[in-house]
């Protein structure tokens, strides 16, 4: 009888961090929609601090959970299959990130290309624009509400084309950086990641600024109707997801000084890469439908 081998499978002790990761998911969940109540109505209240209180308790989450993660990687405690795992694990996270942003591109299309021409008359819906908004002109961005609010459209020139450069030549530094790993070259890996987080902290402040600017000099602001909230509504959140990958990035910086990470042992730096990726694939697809098009 022939002797089989089975390869060694770590199983992980039991862990607090998917616990507290919940508790700050809806910290922040509850913060941000009683935030967003609060500014809309507004009034103050308690949304903003709940949001904040929700960030602090993912970035001790993320802190534990990477540290836990770091030192079973390094004690050599994850094999081959483990590593499927987890790449697998992640790609099915990327999806869900795929499917997070197509229900928002979803909502943008419907107002625009649905919602919008009917209260405007379209497709033999002239009693729709009679009843809920006689004299409704049809257009998108649609820069007046019924109420009468009137605002601006952000332009894709100026800081949202400086963004977009920018987030550009930070996915490329960040290829550059993994060819780096890939042939063992320490200081070009490195540089290159240095530039990319300097690259990623740089975007977050242009956007920022854009949306001070926003705010004061268009008037552009979160009750400025469907073009307002969905403009905020997909900025916004793309904006916390640079957030998080720039974090990821600062972590891989850390570790890779550290000594971590080789040619045949780089999931972490390889999974960060992938996500900063994703995120620069979606400013793109923002870039035209919400700003140019």
């Amino acid at each position: 009888m022939s002797e089989q081998h089975y390869e060694k499978y770590y199983v992980p002790a039991q862990s607090p961090w998917p616990f507290v990761g919940a508790v700050a998911l809806f910290l922040i969940a509850v913060g941000a929609g009683n935030f967003v109540i609060e500014t809309t109505k507004g009034k103050e209240g308690y949304g903003g601090w709940i949001l904040l209180a929700g960030m602090a308790v993912l970035l001790f989450m993320l802190v534990g959970w990477f540290r836990d993660q770091i030192e079973e990687s390094m004690s050599g405690m994850h094999s081959n299959q483990l590593g499927r795992s987890y790449r697998q694990g992640m790609s099915w996270f990327i999806f869900s990130e795929i499917m997070f942003f197509a229900a928002f591109f979803g909502a943008l299309f419907y107002a625009r290309m649905i919602a919008v021409p009917w209260l405007g008359g379209a497709s033999n819906n002239a009693m729709t624009n009679e009843v809920l908004w006689p004299g409704f002109e049809a257009m998108w961005p649609l820069v007046q509400t019924p109420g009468g609010t009137t605002t601006e459209a952000m332009g894709w020139f100026g800081l949202p084309l400086a963004n977009t450069i920018v987030l550009l030549i930070s996915s490329v530094t960040a290829h550059f950086a993994h060819v780096a790993l890939e042939e063992g070259k320490r200081k070009q890996l490195t540089l290159f990641l240095g530039i990319t987080i300097l690259l990623g902290l740089g975007f977050l402040v242009l956007q920022v600024e854009e949306y001070v600017y926003a705010y004061r000099e268009m008037g552009l602001m979160l009750t400025s109707g469907v073009y307002g909230n969905t403009f905020f509504m997909l900025t916004g959140f793309h904006g916390l997801h640079v957030t998080l990958g720039t974090i990821l990035l600062i972590i891989m910086f850390f570790r890779v000084l550290k000594g971590h990470f080789s040619k045949d042992n780089q999931f972490a730096f390889q999974a960060a890469n992938w996500y900063w990726h994703f995120v620069d694939v979606v400013w793109v697809l923002l870039f035209i439908f919400v700003y140019i098009l």
